[in-house]
C-alpha cells in the first residue's frame, strides 16, 4: 500500500509540474505585431508590470464594401529598458516582437502576449 501512495504522489506531482510548464511557461506562439503605439503604462497593486497597447487599422472585407476596422493589441513587456524605449514612442508606428504564452503569470504581466524586443519605429 505504501509502495502504491509514493508511486500516486509523484505521478500526480509531476503531471502538475507538467501542467504549470505547459501553461505558464512554454512559448506557445511568436511574432511580430505592427500598429500605432496607444500606450504602456507601469501599474499594479502587488507586481508592477509594463502593460501596452498598440491599434492595428485595417479592412474588413466580410459585409459589403470594404469597412475601415481597428484591432487592438494588448501586451505585457517584461524588460524594462523596451518598456521604457516604448514609453518615448507614444502615437507612433511600431513593430514589435512578442511571444505568446497560453496563462499570464502576475510577476509577468497581465497578458498572455509578451513584448520582448521592438523591431522597428516609425
Amino acid at each position: 500500500m505504501r509502495k502504491f501512495l509514493v508511486i500516486l504522489s509523484t505521478v500526480v506531482v509531476l503531471a502538475l509540474a507538467a501542467f504549470v510548464y505547459f501553461k505558464f511557461y512554454f512559448v506557445f506562439g511568436e511574432g511580430v505585431k505592427a500598429g500605432e503605439l496607444n500606450f504602456v503604462v507601469y501599474k499594479g497593486y502587488m507586481f508592477k508590470t509594463y502593460e501596452g497597447k498598440i491599434i492595428q487599422a485595417g479592412y474588413n472585407a466580410k459585409n459589403k464594401g470594404a469597412v475601415v476596422q481597428s484591432y487592438e493589441f494588448e501586451f505585457s513587456v517584461t524588460d524594462p529598458e523596451v518598456a521604457d524605449s516604448l514609453m518615448r514612442c507614444g502615437g507612433r508606428q511600431v513593430e514589435l516582437h512578442y511571444k505568446e504564452y497560453l496563462g499570464s503569470l502576475p510577476w509577468r504581466g497581465m497578458q498572455v502576449y509578451v513584448v520582448d524586443s521592438i523591431v522597428s519605429v516609425k
